[in-house]
């Protein structure tokens, strides 16, 4: 596929040949758009094309025929609208390497949850200082695995722009047969959801990891969600977008299932393992994310015992049935609380 004669609003360009990368081109090829998937490693990009599938991360899963894939940085400049699909803490790096190569007023999508380790600065903040003034920034967030997007099975996600009549438009452009997307101008509100579920996510993995039963991961869930929305207040989001898919929706899913990295880490870790074992060298968010949260909540006084326990094992301050411990201790009080 060639897509130097399509019109530049048409045409969306993934960065990141991972699972989630994948996955989104095949979505927005799905939706009709031309989509150039770039990737740094160029014989990993030509692989890609030659065989239509990317067997490392998503094996079994055919790249769509309107997905092109190439390691040309140049290519991003035919796109109109460009989704980041790559790890946050390495997101400002790639932003700084790439924003030269993107269309002038080209609207980027942050396809990464996570909180920026050092900085403490959410993805738009990381975005806001690395991309030139004035391109306009929207954040992608929901319940959404990499494996049943790239199938086109039914999933449903949230995009925030502050700008509301944008989010609507890049909704539309995005949005497909199978994966609809909401919009919202709370970014705040989608970060936080994306960025602190992933954190509580482990937690709820540990519990089962430590055969505690059906019932503590439901309560743990609960309390979870609470922490996330008292967080969100303190932090400008909306609690009616973390009730929604971007915060409560991506919480469940994250929280119930080992296809989650982070809930399958913190499985590991509530059977023994070490937090270096139990990366099993694939990456979780919410192990990076954890301090970067814990940090911003203390700085405005929010009470995150889920969370901090969940740093506290990640950092080796304490076992994990220390961790435990220190939560069943906690004192009662009144659940709105």
């Amino acid at each position: 596929m060639g897509s130097g004669t399509n019109d530049p609003s048409e045409v969306v360009a993934v960065v990141g040949g991972g699972s989630w990368g994948t996955a989104l081109a095949n979505a927005a090829a799905a939706a009709g758009r031309p989509v150039t998937l770039w990737m740094r490693d160029a014989d990993a990009a030509a692989r890609m094309q030659a065989e239509r599938v990317n067997a490392r991360y998503l094996p079994g899963v055919g790249l769509h025929a309107q997905v092109r894939a190439t390691a040309e940085a140049r290519a991003l400049a035919e796109a109109g609208t460009v989704l980041l699909v790559v790890p946050a803490q390495t997101l400002r790096g790639v932003l700084s390497a790439l924003a030269p190569s993107l269309r002038l007023g080209a609207q980027v999508v942050l396809c990464a949850k996570g909180i920026e380790r050092g900085s403490d600065a959410f993805m738009s903040a990381v975005a806001a200082e690395t991309l030139p003034a004035g391109m306009p920034v929207a954040v992608l967030s929901g319940p959404s695995f990499a494996a049943d997007v790239a199938r086109g099975l039914p999933t449903a996600v949230t995009l925030a722009s502050e700008d509301g009549a944008r989010a609507a438009r890049l909704a539309g452009l995005l949005s497909g047969p199978a994966f609809r997307l909401y919009h919202t101008d709370d970014v705040r509100g989608v970060e936080i959801g994306g960025a602190g579920k992933n954190v509580l996510a482990i937690a709820s993995g540990i519990v089962t990891g430590r055969g505690l039963g059906e019932s503590a991961r439901a309560a743990l869930i609960a309390r979870a969600f609470a922490e996330l929305m008292r967080f969100a207040r303190a932090y400008g989001g909306r609690a009616e977008t973390l009730m929604g898919l971007s915060g409560l929706g991506d919480l469940v899913l994250t929280a119930s299932s080992s296809q989650s990295r982070n809930f399958a880490f913190g499985e590991r870790l509530g059977q023994g393992a070490t937090p270096e074992q139990a990366s099993g060298g694939k990456l979780a968010e919410g192990a990076f994310t954890a301090a970067a949260l814990v940090g911003l909540a203390r700085a405005r006084e929010v009470e995150m015992p889920v969370a901090e326990a969940v740093a506290a094992v990640i950092a080796g301050e304490l076992t994990v049935d220390g961790a435990m411990a220190r939560l069943l201790s906690r004192p009662l009080k009144a659940e709105a609380e």
